[in-house]
C-alpha cells in the first residue's frame, strides 16, 4: 500500500476517545484532598462539590466537543487530542488571573475581619464574643467561615480547635498568622493582643498591595503566552483550510508520532510558562493541625 489515510470516521472516532481519556485525567489528577470533614459544614460541602461537578461537566463536554471537531477537520487523532487538552489548559493560562483576584479579596476580606475584631475587643467581654461579634458583618469572603466559627462557638466548642478548623478552612498563610495569634491568647500567653491584630492586618494590607505590583509584572507573560497561542493556531488553521498539501505528511502515522512530539514540546513550554505564573506564597504554618491529637474533643 501507499500511503495510509485515515478515514473521517475513523479520525473522529478515535479523536474523541483520546480526547475525552486525556480530559478525565486531567479531572482526576486536578482534585484535590480535602482532608478531614467537619460535621457541622459536611452538607455546605456536598454543595459545593455537586456545583463544582456541574462546571466541570460543561468543561469536560466543551473539550470533548472541540477534540470532536478537530478530529473531524484535520482527520488526525493526535490533533483531537491535544485540541481537547488545549481547550481544558489554556484558559487557565491565557485567560485573567481569577485566583489571583480571588485571592487578593480573601486577604483584604481577612485584614478588614481582624481590625474588626481588633475593635470589638475593647468592648466585649472576651475573645470568644468578639469574635461572634465579628461575624455580624464580615467580610463577603470570608462570611460563611467566620459565622461558622462563631456556630461552633456557641455550640459549645473549645476556642483553640474551633480556631484550627477556621483556619484549615480558609487555608491561606495570613489566615494562619492571625489565627496563631488566636491561639495563643486563648491560651493566656497573647499578651496585647489588640497591638497584635492590628499589626497583623497592617501586614495583610502590606500583603496585598505587594500582590498587585507582582501581578502587574506577571500581565506581560499572559500577553506574550496569548500572542504565541494566538499566532500558532492562526497559522495551524490557515495551513489546514487553504493549503492542505502541505500538511500531507501528518497524515501517516510517523507524521502523527512527529506531531505528538511537537505537541509535547509546546505543552512543556506552557507548563514552564504557568509555573512562572504560579503564585509560590502559599506555604501555611498550621496546616495539618485542624484536628490536633490532644484532648480537646468535639463536643456533642
Amino acid at each position: 500500500m501507499g500511503v495510509m489515510v485515515l478515514t473521517v470516521p475513523l479520525a473522529a472516532l478515535l479523536g474523541a476517545g483520546t480526547a475525552f481519556g486525556l480530559v478525565l485525567l486531567a479531572v482526576g489528577l486536578s482534585r484535590r484532598d480535602a482532608g478531614p470533614v467537619d460535621l457541622d459544614t459536611e452538607s455546605r460541602l456536598s454543595r459545593l462539590a455537586s456545583s463544582r461537578g456541574a462546571v466541570d461537566r460543561r468543561r469536560v463536554a466543551l473539550c470533548v466537543v472541540v477534540g470532536v471537531l478537530v478530529g473531524v477537520v484535520t482527520r488526525w487523532p493526535v490533533a483531537a487530542a491535544l485540541a481537547a487538552a488545549g481547550a481544558w489548559v489554556l484558559p487557565a493560562i491565557i485567560g485573567p488571573d481569577r485566583d489571583h483576584a480571588r485571592r487578593v479579596a480573601r486577604i483584604e476580606a481577612i485584614a478588614t475581619w481582624t481590625e474588626a475584631l481588633r475593635d470589638n475587643l475593647s468592648a466585649a467581654a472576651g475573645l470568644e464574643q468578639a469574635i461572634t461579634a465579628s461575624a455580624i458583618e464580615s467580610p463577603e469572603p470570608i462570611r460563611e467561615e467566620v459565622t461558622r466559627l462563631a456556630m461552633r462557638l456557641q455550640r459549645r466548642w473549645r476556642l483553640p480547635q474551633a480556631l484550627r478548623a477556621f483556619a484549615d478552612e480558609l487555608a491561606d498563610p495570613t489566615a494562619d498568622l492571625v489565627v496563631a495569634g488566636l491561639v495563643m491568647a486563648a491560651r493566656g500567653s497573647g499578651g496585647q493582643l489588640g497591638d497584635v491584630l492590628g499589626e497583623l492586618a497592617a501586614s495583610a494590607r502590606a500583603k496585598v498591595a505587594s500582590r498587585q505590583r507582582v501581578a502587574a509584572a506577571r500581565k506581560r507573560n499572559r500577553t506574550s503566552a496569548r500572542v504565541i497561542v494566538g499566532a500558532t493556531l492562526s497559522m495551524a488553521g490557515f495551513l489546514v483550510v487553504l493549503n492542505r498539501g502541505y500538511l500531507a505528511p501528518f497524515d501517516t502515522p510517523t507524521g502523527q508520532l512527529v506531531l505528538l512530539a511537537a505537541g509535547g514540546c509546546f505543552a512543556c513550554a506552557f507548563a514552564w510558562l504557568s509555573r512562572l505564573m504560579r503564585d509560590r506564597d502559599t506555604a501555611r504554618i498550621l496546616a495539618g493541625v485542624a484536628a490536633p491529637a490532644d484532648s480537646e474533643a468535639v463536643p456533642t
